[in-house]
C-alpha cells in the first residue's frame, strides 16, 4: 500500500518542482540551480515508477534506493535556493516538507524491502 502512496506523492511532487522550475527560470532568472532541482526533483518519481516492474527483490530495492538519493539530493537543492534567497521561508518550507515526507517513506519502503527480503 505504501508503495502506492508513494507512487503518487512523487508524482504530484514532481509537478510542484516543475512549477517551481518555472517560477525560478522566469521569475528569478534563475538556470543553473533551478535546472539541478528539476533533474533531481522529478527523478524521483520515474525511478519509483520503474521499481514497480524490477526484475527481482534486490534490483527493487537498488531502485528504491536511488530515488531515495535523488530525493536527498532534491532536498540538498532546496536548501541552496532558500538560504540564496530564491525561495522565501513559506514557499521552502511547503515544498520542503512534501520532499522530506517522500524521503521518510522511501527509507520506510527500503527497509521493509530489505527485511522482508532477509525472511526468504
Amino acid at each position: 500500500m505504501e508503495e502506492r502512496t508513494v507512487k503518487y506523492k512523487s508524482y504530484a511532487f514532481a509537478l510542484r518542482i516543475i512549477k517551481a522550475y518555472k517560477y525560478l527560470s522566469s521569475e528569478q532568472r534563475e538556470f543553473v540551480l533551478s535546472k539541478q532541482l528539476l533533474r533531481s526533483g522529478t527523478a524521483i518519481g520515474a525511478l519509483i515508477r520503474e521499481a514497480e516492474h524490477a526484475e527481482s527483490t534486490a534490483d527493487f530495492i537498488h531502485k528504491m534506493s536511488i530515488a531515495l538519493k535523488e530525493a536527498n539530493e532534491t532536498e540538498y537543492w532546496l536548501m541552496l535556493l532558500h538560504d540564496s534567497d530564491f525561495f522565501d521561508d513559506i514557499s521552502f518550507s511547503s515544498i520542503a516538507t512534501d520532499c522530506q515526507e517522500l524521503i521518510r517513506m522511501l527509507i520506510s519502503i527500503i527497509k521493509s524491502a530489505k527485511e522482508n527480503n532477509k525472511k526468504k
